[in-house]
């Protein structure tokens, strides 16, 4: 066990780990952040932000040296980077398990190889591929294997005559063609592990998207036992093959023929696990810093029901954000992120609307958005 009040240190500085480092302080732990971003988020909460690529060993040599253990905020970091930390210090969770859901071949196989359900899909790396991706059904999705988030790296193919021209437009990097499934439901599994092998689980989130990027998590879900206790069957056991150490997140489709097919995972805290930060006992950041530490794990026990909802950069372009509008409602929490640039689609905070059912914190959001739940 690492005892709270020692340094801990984040690879990523963003909002994720902005909020680890508000629930370290309360630990009294300091927060040390290593991002090549200079107004990265986290920043202005750690005792020292190490400025630098994350390519440079030289920086990242002392970066180690001046921590007790090391987690990520965002898969986006080299392997190279991970390999270098996990043999200077602590890393949870394990480079491998990073690496793994930086790629969505890697990913895709891998559930595949632990006898998981996907989409179908095609793997396509060189032009030769082509005709193989072609005769999965469609419509389907076209997916860059790495860098693609929040819609990005992704293009909507009608028929597969569409397949090589959109391939063209996002540059011949290798990709996954995906079939498009109906769905019922797209929720997620957030999961926290401990050294042990011991595994808590969050109430499952029911996620609505827009323009293929989270818009609203709406908790309790609406979700038959059984599905949800088969979901949690999955995630635990890619935890357990990933020898897992920290919170994961594990994306699902509800098809309408009734199957369970996974979609992605992230090794760190996730957007759709925001809100358990007011409807949770512990929230996913607690979990983090608990699992990093060697300290029990959390109760994830819900204590009120709850919709996150985004707010995109949009609201700031569009000249959208009455702040007394938003917040009319008592029960309405807000969270900024403190980002300097609004970009359109870009995460600039969220709010947890709480309420006594998800019916009514959907019905205070449509009230918000005049009338319009999303």
């Amino acid at each position: 066990m690492i005892a709270p009040g020692s340094t801990i240190g984040i690879l990523g500085g963003g909002q994720l780990g902005m909020m680890l480092a508000l629930a370290a302080r309360r630990f009294d732990c300091a927060v040390w952040v290593y991002d090549p971003d200079p107004d990265a988020p986290a920043a202005a909460i750690a005792e020292r932000h190490i400025c630098a690529p994350f390519e440079q060993e030289t920086a990242l040599a002392a970066f180690c040296a001046g921590v007790a253990a090391i987690t990520v905020e965002r898969e986006q970091i080299p392997r190279a980077t991970l390999e270098f930390c996990a043999q200077h210090s602590i890393l949870r969770p394990n480079p491998g398990s990073v690496a793994i859901a930086q790629d969505r071949i890697r990913e895709k196989t891998f559930f595949r190889e632990l006898g998981l359900a996907t989409a179908e899909f095609a793997v396509l790396r060189t032009p030769a591929d082509l005709a193989a991706a072609q005769t999965i059904p469609y419509p389907a999705l076209l997916k860059t294997a790495q860098d693609g988030y929040d819609g990005k790296g992704q293009l909507r193919l009608p028929s597969p005559e569409a397949l090589a021209p959109a391939w063209q437009e996002l540059g011949q990097r290798p990709a996954i063609v995906e079939a498009m499934v109906p769905l019922q439901q797209e929720f997620s599994v957030i999961l926290a592990r401990n050294s042990a092998g011991l595994a808590v689980f969050y109430p499952l989130a029911e996620n609505r998207h827009r323009q293929g990027i989270l818009d609203l998590s709406i908790v309790p879900a609406a979700l038959p036992d059984a599905v949800q206790d088969q979901a949690r069957r999955w995630a635990l056991q890619i935890a357990e093959a990933l020898d897992y150490i920290g919170v994961l997140a594990v994306e699902f489709f509800h098809s309408v023929d009734g199957r369970l097919l996974l979609n992605e995972m992230a090794p760190r805290p996730h957007n759709s696990g925001h809100f358990s930060l007011d409807a949770c006992v512990h929230s996913q950041f607690d979990q983090q810093l608990r699992s990093l530490l060697d300290l029990p794990l959390g109760d994830t026990r819900l204590l009120s029901p709850v919709v996150m909802l985004n707010l995109l950069g949009d609201l700031w372009l569009d000249g959208a954000l009455d702040w007394g509008h938003w917040l009319r409602h008592p029960q309405v929490k807000p969270y900024l992120y403190g980002k300097k640039e609004a970009r359109r689609g870009r995460k600039m905070g969220h709010l947890n609307i709480l309420a006594a059912s998800r019916e009514a914190a959907l019905r205070t959001v449509a009230e918000l958005r005049g009338g319009e739940v999303g």
